[in-house]
């Protein structure tokens, strides 16, 4: 069976998983979606438009990621390399930029414990 999309391989390089939970109003752990997940989302799969990365690099919306307070969070695989994304206009091209094309850890967006 020929793909409709004319792919030759399964899967993507690089895989961004970006947090979109909604919690209720005041939950004590917060949530990504209040914090912006879906506009992450949405700058991630332009970024990685305008960096040439179709097909290569692909982002889609997670559920919960379970690190809540650290949120908006953001994981890429296969790496498994977990970011905050904190200011989204500096942190997602770079991310797209440094790790997914360069192969390099963003350290100042890196989820610290």
């Amino acid at each position: 069976m020929k793909d409709p999309k004319g792919r030759t391989v399964i899967g993507f390089e690089k895989h961004i998983f970006v947090c979109e939970n909604l919690r209720e109003d005041g939950h004590p752990r917060g949530c990504c979606s209040e914090k912006g997940g879906v506009e992450i989302r949405l700058r991630f799969k332009q970024e990685i438009i305008e960096q040439g990365l179709v097909g290569k690099v692909r982002a889609n919306k997670a559920g919960c990621l379970d690190f809540c307070e650290q949120g908006p969070t953001v994981v890429v695989y296969p790496e498994a390399i977990w970011y905050r994304i904190s200011d989204p206009e500096k942190d997602i091209p770079d991310i797209i930029k440094e790790h997914c094309k360069e192969g390099k850890i963003v350290k100042r967006c890196e989820i610290q414990l």
